[in-house]
């Protein structure tokens, strides 16, 4: 329905992980996850909290990034397109969190808009006519951040708002084209804005080749959370949680399982998958391993580079993932059992449901019932996975000595 031949061709190139999952259901957090290597129990932000007048709750000084990391082990680092994690002048702008270069969005919120009338560089507001595409714009910066750094050891963290509200596209050839197939603008548009994207991507990776840095640079696509309503987006029409139940808010697997693709010419097998079970904060010790860093104690993550490269790797006992908007959710990952709680934050002894993704991949039969000792289990898991934190309170018990007596 919506061609995406640039990323198709990674796929073909590297590994795909056919179970890996975002930090959680909605973005701040999630890129929160993936940038502290905790995951939202442990994580200092744990929602999308807006500031006026943009930007959204802040990092705080204590939290350590991996680009901070990497950065203080001799690489250069830029971020590239929507970071959300801390409102101009905060503790949590990416030049404070590790990064060298920014450009972009700092507020996911103002990011819907796709023709702004300001972006940022670094920490200076770069004013904008209002008829510039900014996702070309911020491409164009990332692509030259490459050509600048492609003599030295660089991490690059291209967070791309393609294909997201609102659905704004210039209207090229692949507008029209998918004008005439879809017969409505919406749907056009956002099968142009995947294109893009699709088009983007194909530019970063010819630009590693044409470069000469193939052999040595890992690229990694994946994203933040599931499939959107926002701003016309329609997940039933383009089937865009696959055969899982939910989307982008869900902590069943279509809001929280993502695509993931892992190229690296002679140290990945073309055309590889693998079934390990992976998250976000995996991929902070995985950097590490990388750069041949120490890696970091008291993180969630554990480091999925010899999954990448066809070797066995250290399993988690399980994943956790919670979630503060619509009355609170928590979800476990354990073996093939998948738990899932909702109105946590309302109720005092809400039930977990429970699915066997083995059998029953797109969570269609709660067999809670049937596994009562699997239900406690997973029950204590949630207890010990979620910290309290006063900036995020989740539920309707928040002690753990509280909690314990649900």
């Amino acid at each position: 329905m919506v061609r995406t031949p640039n990323i198709d061709r990674l796929a073909t190139q590297g590994m795909r992980l056919s179970q890996f999952y975002a930090g959680t259901a909605v973005c701040a957090p999630s890129r929160a996850s993936l940038m502290t290597g905790l995951h939202t129990g442990h994580t200092p932000i744990r929602g999308n909290r807006g500031f006026q007048p943009e930007g959204q709750f802040p990092l705080p000084d204590t939290s350590l990034t991996i680009a901070t990391v990497l950065q203080q082990n001799g690489y250069t680092t830029g971020v590239f397109g929507k970071w959300g994690l801390g409102y101009p002048g905060s503790t949590g702008i990416p030049g404070k969190k590790g990064f060298t270069d920014f450009f972009g969005y700092n507020c996911q919120s103002l990011a819907h808009n796709y023709y702004p009338d300001h972006l940022w560089d670094d920490d200076k507001i770069i004013h904008l006519d209002g008829a510039t595409y900014s996702a070309d714009l911020i491409h164009q910066h990332a692509l030259r951040f490459i050509d600048h750094n492609k003599n030295r050891p660089f991490f690059l963290y291209l967070a791309y708002t393609l294909p997201h509200a609102q659905l704004q596209v210039p209207h090229d050839s692949v507008y029209a084209n998918y004008l005439q197939q879809f017969h409505d603008s919406l749907h056009a548009s956002f099968a142009a804005m995947v294109s893009r994207l699709d088009r983007y991507v194909g530019e970063i990776a010819a630009k590693i080749e044409e470069e000469g840095l193939a052999a040595n640079t890992l690229i990694l696509f994946t994203s933040d959370n599931g499939p959107h309503r926002e701003g016309g987006g329609d997940p039933d029409f383009f089937h865009s949680s696959g055969k899982f139940r939910g989307i982008k808010r869900d902590l069943y697997e279509g809001g929280i399982r993502e695509p993931f693709i892992a190229v690296w010419p002679g140290r990945i097998k073309a055309g590889a998958t693998s079934d390990h079970a992976g998250a976000f904060w995996d991929l902070f010790p995985t950097f590490e391993q990388l750069a041949g860093i120490p890696l970091t104690k008291n993180i969630d993550g554990l480091s999925i580079l010899p999954v990448l490269e066809g070797r066995p790797g250290k399993e988690h006992q399980y994943l956790y993932w919670e979630f503060h908007e619509n009355d609170g959710r928590q979800a476990i990952r354990y073996g093939k059992w998948k738990g899932v709680r909702l109105n946590v934050g309302k109720d005092q002894n809400p039930p977990i449901e429970l699915y066997d993704l083995e059998k029953d991949p797109d969570e269609q039969k709660d067999i809670a019932a049937l596994h009562p000792d699997i239900v406690r289990q997973i029950k204590q898991y949630m207890l010990e996975a979620h910290q309290p934190n006063k900036d995020w309170p989740l539920l309707a018990k928040e002690t753990k000595a509280q909690a314990a007596d649900r």
